[in-house]
């Protein structure tokens, strides 16, 4: 019963998430790919994917799913305090970069329309055992946590990714 009330709040979560914008992006087009390689050919997640591979969840991601990955573009890493991102690259610091990048996962795959009727303030597990992003609802946009959802199911093989503004980082405890 727990685990369906959870699949439930998540699948409520993403369906907000991006319902007002899948005419406005050409969302549901059909899946040229795994998470990975749809992230490669969109051209805009250049330092997710490098991330990724510095993490080594690119296999993990490659796999069966379902997965819903909030993506952080170029531009969202670009606005990460100097230093930050090289700093996270580097090998010593490979299981920090995946609390942060596994933040960004949600079991399911779970599309923009799955969750217009969900309230704001919702929390939903991530991939992050043990922490969980929070969707609200500001001004007719979609927030995970502070980053705003800018693009909706760009949808892969073994899930969707919805495109956000900023990289969202878990809480410290």
């Amino acid at each position: 019963m727990l685990v369906l009330h959870r699949l439930l709040t998540v699948g409520a979560v993403v369906a907000v998430v991006g319902s007002w914008t899948v005419a406005q992006y050409g969302g549901g087009a059909q899946p040229t790919g795994d998470i990975p390689t749809v992230a490669v050919k969109a051209g805009q997640f250049k330092t997710l994917v490098k991330a990724l591979q510095a993490a080594e969840l690119v296999d993990a991601l490659k796999g069966k799913g379902p997965f819903t990955v909030f993506a952080p573009t170029d531009a969202a890493f670009a606005k990460l305090p100097k230093g930050t991102l090289e700093e996270l690259l580097k090998p010593e610091n490979k299981e920090k970069l995946r609390s942060i990048l596994l933040y960004h996962v949600v079991a399911g795959k779970y599309l923009a329309a799955d969750v217009k009727k969900l309230k704001s303030g919702t929390q939903v597990e991530t991939l992050l055992k043990g922490k969980k992003i929070t969707v609200t609802h500001k001004r007719n946009s979609v927030y995970v946590n502070d980053a705003k959802v800018i693009k909706t199911d760009v949808m892969a093989s073994n899930g969707v990714i919805h495109v956000i503004d900023k990289v969202i980082l878990p809480p410290e405890k």
